[in-house]
């Protein structure tokens, strides 16, 4: 069974897949570093974000642009997703990025600071006179209270638009609320995020967390994420990958019980009945369709471990 992507547009295939691809674990790295980027190839994120943008000093951005470029042209990634995260469009870097960058062929492009759906059409109608496959996805991260609130015509800019991803550290300063650990400040923007992208058919992705020797704290939050609905975290350190990756992937029993609901669920279709039980819990077809989706996904996750080992 195929993966459902409820949106008014007619998306390619390849749009299909950039939005449900697995980003159980997004790595930012430093487009500036020469090395994390040779190291990336061995890393199990199945995402990376190599960022031309915060991590890299204004002096350093054209070198870290051409770099980036030839990085994502060597194709030396496997079937991990590359994205790129270019300069805000109204800096003096962001036309640029997306000239050199989109003729490379990433999987995605991400614009960060987003607010208005003007700003997504804006980047799109750049990146058709430089992407040959016409296939390069977009993401949007979401910062700033302005986003938040206009995150619902955000996700309905563009067919392109595969994914939000939250940058929850300055959202967190911009609101004036304090870092927290039950992140309870930010709640109220995570809802609309997830209301809006599941609307839309996009991948949500939660932001990072800091503090790099707060392994339980950082346990915490990757478990908090996924119970809300988030579909994977962005990362800022490789040592994180492992953790992302379990709790935002699915287990054996998850999927034993998963194949259990579609067979019992079948079943009951063959004797023109409309629910089953499994366990003694009744199934209907929403429980189905779920089902099917994390067949899917965890057979989307073989393939890429498959693919990046």
């Amino acid at each position: 069974m195929s993966v459902h992507v409820r949106t008014i547009f007619k998306r390619t295939p390849e749009l299909i897949h950039a939005c449900v691809r697995p980003r159980r674990s997004m790595l930012y790295l430093p487009g500036s570093n020469a090395r994390a980027l040779e190291k990336a190839a061995t890393l199990p994120a199945d995402s990376l974000i190599i960022d031309l943008e915060d991590a890299v000093t204004p002096s350093a951005k054209v070198d870290a642009r051409n770099s980036v470029a030839e990085a994502v042209r060597a194709r030396k990634y496997g079937k991990r997703e590359v994205a790129v995260r270019i300069n805000p469009l109204n800096s003096q870097w962001g036309e640029d990025d997306i000239k050199y960058i989109a003729a490379a062929g990433p999987d995605a492009i991400i614009l960060p600071k987003v607010e208005y759906p003007d700003q997504i059409c804006a980047m799109e109608d750049m990146i058709k006179f430089y992407d040959a496959s016409q296939s390069i996805a977009i993401g949007a991260v979401i910062e700033t209270p302005i986003g938040v609130i206009n995150v619902n015509q955000i996700s309905n800019a563009t067919s392109r638009l595969c994914m939000l991803i939250l940058g929850t550290s300055d959202l967190t300063n911009d609101l004036r609320a304090r870092h927290v650990p039950s992140r309870s400040p930010l709640v109220t923007s995570f809802g609309l995020c997830l209301l809006a992208g599941r609307a839309h058919g996009l991948a949500v992705i939660d932001g990072v967390h800091l503090d790099l020797s707060d392994d339980i704290g950082f346990h915490y939050a990757c478990e908090q994420g996924r119970d809300m609905g988030f579909d994977g975290k962005t990362l800022i350190h490789p040592k994180t990958i492992a953790t992302a990756n379990e709790v935002f992937g699915l287990d054996s029993s998850v999927v034993v019980h998963a194949q259990r609901i579609i067979k019992a669920f079948e079943t009951a279709e063959r004797e023109g009945k409309g629910v089953a039980t499994v366990d003694g819990k009744l199934i209907e077809n929403l429980h189905a369709e779920e089902a099917h989706r994390q067949i899917a996904f965890h057979r989307m996750v073989c393939e890429l471990e498959k693919g990046i080992r």
